[in-house]
């Protein structure tokens, strides 16, 4: 056996390490005591958050809670992230809602679960890189579609409206909301307007440390409790929220049931790992610290298989929670842990007193949380961007508002991978060259060297895509007659595909066809490998790749020999 492998196998067991797992071989009393300031305190931030996320999503709000309970906990014990802390976020509240509208509850369940072994799938499939890599204009897009959405969605509670449930249907909650208006409660309305500048300005005049969002809480539930304030509350609409967790229940897993949701899963599963991943990048960089991201994606899914288990909802990285946990002061994974077990403990001991808490206080929070997580200057920069740019955006954006998520993050893929193919084939030429236009160094150089008659040069520059393709056929279209050697100069494509490996066997046929020859000259080591894997350099023949001009041109030069002969 080699004796490489014992280090191999060892590489093999830390990929997926989790980072706890690492942090807990130098842990000391000090560390701890650090982690659990921090975990008590994001504990009592993501309270409000989890139960104002659970109820905005469709759901009750102790299923965000059991939500921040079971994924935070997995999050931080599996996770790739030092101090990333997980739980229910303001990104799923749409694509929960609508999934639920749509196909149920029961079938989130579904879909929560095979978003889970879809991100796991990921990880271990090393995608964690290129989920980085989805355009700047499509998160933007379809992050601030869901501010948009989530704060249409709280009107209804903060001003006390006095109708059914809202419409999933973007235009028919609109027209709801504007026809059932007039029954705002005036109460309601004085109570969301104190709400709101509580939130909005505590933070910047009064103190950071203490949320704005557990000091409108704590106010609004002791005015309903204590001076009895006609308010509508959790108690009023949910009967309150129950102690401890619900038992574990494993949902029907029939292939007929799993077809039709394959789409909403694989958008929860894009977007968990888009926002944990954002998320661990914001943490790495408060930190100077460096995640794994792959790790991390197993993380998010090992999470996303268990919270429905448990009656919770989908679950990724919380970038509020956070940048609160590392402000706090946290040191290792342990914080998040406790995070958990700090609202595990408030649900076991302090669940009662949730029916007190009033839903316009939820509605100010959420409304707070739309506003921060909605990039609002992109609006600005549209007349700026890119034309391409602002059409993404713009369609992203629009799509998730109108329509839904799923959508918008589909088609937004979809416009930025036809954007880049178009920036490629730009960027990409291939031009005739000769002694004016030539200069390259002195053995990729034409310049005072004899071309033996007959005898055409044209070099590619840059990425040889399928976008690009096309210019090599329209190359050929525009020559007059097809010379006795085409060299193709190579050395300034770093890489190519299997549509311009398609192109340039095209090429040599359509050549071969008229008794003609294709030289290549100086190709780099990517699109080497891939002529010589699909078989096309057999098929040219090894005489005919050089590995520079001077090269080539010898090489014509025994071609057109060897046709005189003839």
């Amino acid at each position: 056996m080699p004796a490489s492998f014992p280090q191999t196998s060892r590489a093999a067991r830390q990929l997926f390490l989790p980072r706890l797992f690492r942090e807990l071989r130098s842990y000391d009393a000090h560390k701890f005591g650090a982690d659990l300031v921090a975990g008590l305190t994001v504990g009592i931030i993501a309270l409000p958050l989890a139960i104002a996320f659970g109820i905005a999503s469709g759901v009750k709000p102790e299923q965000g809670i059991y939500t921040a309970i079971v994924a935070g906990f997995l999050i931080s014990f599996f996770g790739g992230s030092r101090l990333q802390v997980g739980g229910p976020t303001g990104a799923f509240v749409v694509i929960v809602y609508g999934i639920i509208h749509e196909y149920g509850f029961p079938n989130l369940i579904l879909c929560t679960i095979m978003a889970g072994f879809m991100l796991v799938a990921m990880g271990l499939l090393k995608m964690g890189a290129l989920i980085k890599y989805i355009p700047y204009p499509v998160t933007t897009g379809f992050t601030n579609g869901i501010a948009v959405i989530i704060a249409l969605g709280q009107l209804k509670d903060l001003l006390g409206l006095k109708m059914g449930a809202l419409p999933a249907e973007f235009f028919e909650k609109v027209r709801e909301l504007s026809h059932h208006i007039t029954t705002a409660d005036p109460a309601t309305c004085v109570v969301a307007t104190i709400s709101l500048a509580i939130v909005f300005l505590w933070p910047r005049y009064v103190s950071k440390k203490i949320p704005g969002s557990i000091v409108v809480l704590v106010l609004g539930t002791l005015a309903v409790s204590l001076l009895h304030f006609p308010l509508e509350t959790i108690g009023t609409r949910f009967g309150g929220v129950p102690r401890g967790l619900p038992a574990f229940q494993w949902p029907d897993l029939s292939l007929e049931n799993l077809k039709p949701l394959i789409s909403p899963a694989f958008t929860i599963a894009i977007l968990s790992a888009i926002e944990s991943l954002l998320s661990a990048v914001v943490a790495d960089g408060m930190t100077n610290d460096r995640h794994d991201s792959n790790t991390e994606l197993v993380a998010q899914g090992i999470a996303n298989i268990a919270s429905p288990l448990f009656g919770g909802i989908p679950a990724t990285g919380a970038i509020a929670r956070t940048v609160a946990n590392i402000e706090n002061g946290a040191r290792t994974p342990i914080a998040g842990c406790i995070h958990a077990f700090t609202l595990l403990a408030v649900v076991m001991l302090f669940a009662p007193l949730a029916k007190d808490i009033p839903l316009v206080c939820l509605a100010a929070v959420l409304i707070r949380v739309a506003f921060t997580m909605g990039e609002w200057e992109e609006f600005s920069k549209l007349a700026k961007m890119p034309k391409s740019d602002a059409a993404v955006f713009a369609a992203t954006f629009l799509l998730t508002v109108i329509i839904d998520l799923t959508v918008a993050v589909e088609v937004g893929i979809v416009l930025a991978a036809m954007l880049f193919v178009r920036r490629i084939s730009d960027t990409t030429r291939i031009t005739q060259v000769t002694e004016e236009n030539d200069d390259e160094g002195q053995h990729q150089s034409v310049v005072g060297k004899e071309i033996p008659r007959g005898v055409h040069i044209y070099q590619v520059n840059g990425a040889f895509m399928f976008g690009a393709a096309e210019k090599m056929e329209t190359t050929l279209r525009g020559m007059n007659q097809l010379p006795e050697v085409l060299v193709l100069r190579m050395h300034r494509v770093p890489s190519m595909d299997a549509t311009a490996l398609h192109a340039l066997e095209i090429l040599v046929e359509q050549m071969r066809e008229d008794g003609k020859h294709v030289v290549l000259s100086g190709p780099h080591t990517q699109p080497l490998a891939m002529m010589t894997q699909a078989g096309f350099l057999d098929h040219l023949g090894m005489e005919n790749v050089a590995g520079n001009v001077d090269d080539a041109l010898e090489r014509t030069r025994q071609i057109i020999s060897a046709k005189s002969a003839a």
